[in-house]
């Protein structure tokens, strides 16, 4: 074993034998020391206490690994970013797809409720004029049929003229005359009243003349009341100005 220092000699006790010493160094006995290797023996290099390992060499960096990596996460980055902007345009179409949906809608149903009122009132108008032309038919017949009508229209419109009146005069067609003389003679006599044939009346009517009114209770005159009731303006003989419906009767 060698030493960096040489080692001190110890000398035997008193009362130790030569060849019989042994006892334990302390170790500030000991000079230097240093650990035994088995090369010591074969005149190998002296150990060294502190051995440094060279520094092992970075791994190279692939350069294509490293574009590959980048490529990839500016490709997921682009896709994120395209997804998320297509979601807002789609959002955005949708609401602007919405609105002018329901602007279109809105219209349609505003143009489709004026058409189907119009239609409405065409509808209205059509049937109003197809009843009163279905009851000037019927009137017609009914008069032709039953002539002494005439003479419970004369009754009503003497019945109203007031109790006052003076003077009265009833006109009637030639052809009615002697229907209303029989028919309504008590009124006529209550009531002083004249009856007088005129051929500018027409059939089934008859007008009331006195001194403080006139009562028109002529066919034309109440025809024209009861299609009014009706909205209507169809005159009796069926020739009002644009009023009339060709319903293939004769006017």
């Amino acid at each position: 074993m060698t030493s960096s220092k040489p080692m001190k000699n110890i000398p035997f006790p008193p009362d130790a034998k030569a060849g019989n010493y042994a006892r334990f160094i302390p170790r500030e006995e000991l000079g230097g020391f240093a650990a035994w290797h088995p090369g010591d023996l074969a005149g190998g290099p002296a150990p060294q206490a502190h051995v440094q390992r060279a520094p092992e060499e970075a791994p190279k960096v692939d350069v294509a690994e490293q574009l590959a990596a980048q490529l990839r996460a500016a490709r997921q980055a682009g896709y994120q970013d395209g997804y998320r902007d297509g979601l807002v345009a789609l959002d955005g179409f949708k609401q602007s797809f919405a609105a002018q949906t329901t602007a279109q809608i809105g219209a349609l149903m505003q143009s489709l409720g004026a058409e189907l009122g119009g239609l409405q009132q065409d509808m209205a108008r059509t049937l109003a004029i197809s009843a009163t032309h279905l009851a000037r038919q019927i009137v017609r017949s009914e008069l032709q049929t039953r002539p002494a009508l005439v003479a419970q229209v004369a009754h009503e419109a003497l019945d109203t003229l007031l109790l006052s009146a003076q003077h009265i005069t009833v006109r009637v067609h030639p052809d009615d005359q002697a229907l209303v003389a029989q028919g309504a003679a008590e009124v006529i006599a209550a009531r002083g009243a004249r009856l007088l044939a005129d051929a500018s009346m027409a059939r089934g009517g008859c007008l009331v003349e006195s001194d403080i009114g006139v009562i028109d209770a002529s066919i034309e005159t109440r025809w024209r009341r009861a299609a009014a009731a009706l909205g209507c303006d169809e005159a009796w003989a069926g020739d009002a100005a644009g009023t009339s419906v060709d319903t293939g009767e004769d006017a």
